[in-house]
């Protein structure tokens, strides 16, 4: 029985004595578990590749590796400025597992005030943190890793697919290669994609109707519909607030109990809607069209548009009992024969508006502006107490 005396490739510290037996694979399968590493091949003290167990003599010294080049360690041990003069030393790195060659002065050179600058400018800047291999032990992510490294070679950055950047990008913050960080954020900022502004259409919006049950809300807050063909669809109950529905056809739609405070409606058809008790506080409906609607709840639930910018809209016909229109503007406004009973227009903007043929017993116009305004063929007489403070 032989013995041999087992190193991992380069270092000569902690051997390993084992009997050798068998072939080669069974010393490399023994070396392997003793040293702790994947054992490939097996060198003599001078560097010689052993193929053949039989070459091997009793008290050889070996050296294992895992498949890279063999490693002198009566040179490994050796300031490298005493080999070459210079900061062009080769260099093995033990990142997250992983073993990365390279030199000296491409750690240093790039980025001279990185942090694997001054890890590696010195010989004795990163102490012992050695592995048994002799490969400087650097607790990092490798993939993420890898991009850097190529980049103080060459200046480039290339990133394979799959690898994440912002992984990487996190790695040159954390190594301080700022030359690299811009060129990541701008790669980062390109790849992401455009963000799609485009208006929802009728048979996207129909599908998400059809996927909701009947009595959950629908929540299409600060969503854009605009120019959409909406019309003859059941919307009772969605939140539409701050959504864009500007040019959209709502004609003979039903909003019933709809939240439309604070949306575009701007040139939109709302012509034969159903607005029983919709809310569209401070919305936006100018040159809007909203003939022959319906605002009257007979369940008494009074529809909200206080604050609401009506200019221009023409409401002709429309059902409008005890509805809220407390400081909206509706200045040129069409309201010709529609009811407002029990309306509340107080400091209502009415200039120029035409209320001819409406009927508005109790309504409140204390505060309003009704300069132009025409009142022509009134259904009942309007009272002075209705529009005096």
């Amino acid at each position: 029985m032989r013995r041999v005396t087992l190193f991992v490739n380069g270092s000569p510290r902690n051997g390993k004595v084992v009997a050798v037996y068998g072939t080669l694979s069974d010393l490399l399968s023994v070396a392997s578990s003793k040293l702790g590493i994947k054992a490939t091949s097996v060198y003599n003290g001078k560097g010689g590749l052993i193929d053949d167990i039989a070459l091997i003599r009793d008290d050889d010294v070996l050296f294992v590796c895992e498949g890279e080049p063999f490693i002198d360690p009566q040179t490994d041990g050796r300031a490298p400025e005493e080999l070459t003069g210079s900061h062009t030393d080769w260099l093995t790195l033990n990142v997250g597992g992983r073993y990365f060659t390279t030199t000296r002065s491409t750690l240093v050179n790039k980025e001279p005030d990185s942090m694997l600058a001054h890890m590696f400018k010195d010989k004795d800047a990163w102490g012992n943190k050695q592995d048994p291999r002799g490969a400087f032990l650097i607790d990092r992510s490798p993939e993420y890793f890898e991009p850097i490294l190529n980049y103080l070679r060459h200046g480039q950055l290339i990133v394979n697919d799959g690898i994440n950047l912002l992984g990487v990008l996190e790695e040159a913050r954390f190594f301080g290669i700022d030359s690299l960080i811009e060129h990541l954020e701008i790669a980062i900022k390109n790849s992401q994609p455009a963000e799609d502004h485009s208006p929802i259409s009728r048979k996207e919006f129909v599908r998400f109707l059809l996927a909701t049950p009947t009595k959950s809300e629908l929540r299409c807050q600060g969503l854009n519909f605009s120019g959409a063909d909406l019309s003859r669809l059941d919307l009772r109950y969605i939140n539409f607030k701050m959504a864009n529905l500007s040019r959209c056809n709502l004609a003979h739609a039903n909003l019933c109990c709809a939240n439309l405070e604070r949306a575009d409606l701007s040139g939109s058809v709302l012509d034969c809607a159903n607005l029983q008790g919709v809310k569209m506080l401070c919305s936006n409906a100018e040159g809007a069209s909203l003939k022959g609607c319906n605002f009257e709840d007979p369940s008494g639930l009074k529809a909200n548009l206080e604050g609401a910018n009506l200019k221009g809209v023409d409401m002709e016909g429309s059902q409008m009992t005890g509805i809220n229109l407390r400081v909206a503007t509706l200045k040129n406004a069409k309201l010709k024969n529609c009811n407002l009973r029990g309306a509340t227009l107080a400091g209502t903007d009415l200039e120029n508006c035409d209320l001819s043929g409406c009927d508005l017993q109790e309504a409140n116009l204390r505060g309003s502006n009704v300069k132009g305004a025409i009142f022509e063929e009134m259904l009942t007489p309007l009272h002075m107490s209705q529009s005096v403070r």
